[in-house]
């Protein structure tokens, strides 16, 4: 069986693996579509490996396979998406001892109900793969609260940005400005419901946030009136950018990885009465990224579709383009 497996840093590599062990709890599922996303260029660089090698991928849909005797609500030929979170098999595609970058994934523990989701028969397994990422941008307006009314800006627009825009659209949130370097991403932005784009190399930011969204009162002067803002772009100057020129009683949402620490300004916390909140991984209902992915078509996200083989290919869009959504590997003919 093929296996995307990372060995050391910048040392990936499709090995033959072993045909998995499973029990009466476990399942298999045969992958058609596995995303690569920033968090995996991340391990291929840093070498993320625990003394051993370690499987690839975590944006994974398929086909059931075989399901153990103590798997019940799924059945063999059953379109699934898998979530890789750790409910009690260990992670997969983060360091744990799955990975969906393989024609044919052991899920353990399927039988504990939270790893294996239908997907509508109508759904391309393709858009079915987008659960994960979704679920991760759904994740972060839950955290901002945000609601019909609300003033928003979302600071990067790859795919968790993206998913971010398409939760607000979704749930009725449309005063809503996507801000990135990318006009093709900018593009995918409007596309998913942003209202307003702002490429920073064309226009100042802040004056533009202030036009669009109107200005409320501080005493250093007047601020934009954006009530929450989205951080998705993993540039560490956003994070002081939103505190200095955020409004008073604002949200800043910090869903984009910074691996180093990041200087801030503590006055204007306490000056604005600013709320800071991280969000990690997914809504307590991974369900509810396949329910969305049902009613809004998303599959305008997916802008490269590559082989397994081609792995290499697909880690250097992402690393080399700014202008790609998300990069998807498929198997088996996915649909």
């Amino acid at each position: 069986m093929k296996q995307i497996m990372l060995h050391g840093a910048n040392d990936w590599r499709l090995d033959d693996v072993a045909d998995p062990e499973v029990g009466p709890r476990d399942a298999l599922v045969r992958i058609a579509a596995c995303g690569i996303c920033g968090t995996d260029v991340s391990y291929v660089h840093m070498g993320m490996t625990p003394g051993h090698p370690i499987p690839l991928g975590h944006e994974m849909a398929g086909v059931v396979d075989w399901v153990g005797a103590e798997v019940e609500g799924v059945s063999v030929g059953d379109r699934v998406v898998v979530c890789p979170s750790d409910n009690g098999g260990g992670p997969m595609g983060t360091g744990g001892a799955q990975g969906g970058l393989t024609p044919m994934l052991h899920v353990p523990d399927a039988a504990n109900g939270r790893r294996l989701f239908r997907i509508p028969d109508d759904m391309a397994l393709t858009t079915a793969a987008l659960a994960e990422p979704l679920a991760v941008g759904m994740q972060s307006v839950n955290q901002s609260e945000a609601k019909p009314g609300d003033k928003v800006a979302v600071f990067g627009c790859g795919p968790i940005g993206l998913t971010a825009l398409a939760t607000l659209a979704d749930r009725g949130v449309t005063d809503v400005v996507a801000i990135d370097l990318s006009p093709a991403r900018l593009g995918l932005a409007r596309e998913m419901g942003a209202s307003h784009v702002i490429d920073p190399t064309e226009a100042d930011v802040w004056e533009e946030l202030k036009r669009i969204h109107g200005t409320t009162p501080f005493m250093f002067g007047p601020t934009a009136a954006t009530d929450i803002f989205i951080e998705a772009s993993g540039a560490d100057s956003v994070i002081g950018d939103v505190l200095q020129n955020g409004r008073v009683g604002g949200t800043l949402v910090i869903v984009a990885l910074h691996y180093r620490p990041v200087p801030t300004n503590y006055v204007n916390v306490l000056m604005k009465q600013f709320t800071v909140r991280g969000s990690m991984e997914y809504p307590e209902r991974f369900e509810d990224a396949i329910e969305l992915l049902a009613r809004r078509d998303l599959s305008g996200l997916i802008t490269h579709k590559l082989a397994l083989e081609d792995f290499g290919e697909g880690l250097a869009v992402l690393e080399g383009s700014k202008d790609c959504g998300k990069v998807m590997i498929t198997m088996g003919g996915a649909r």
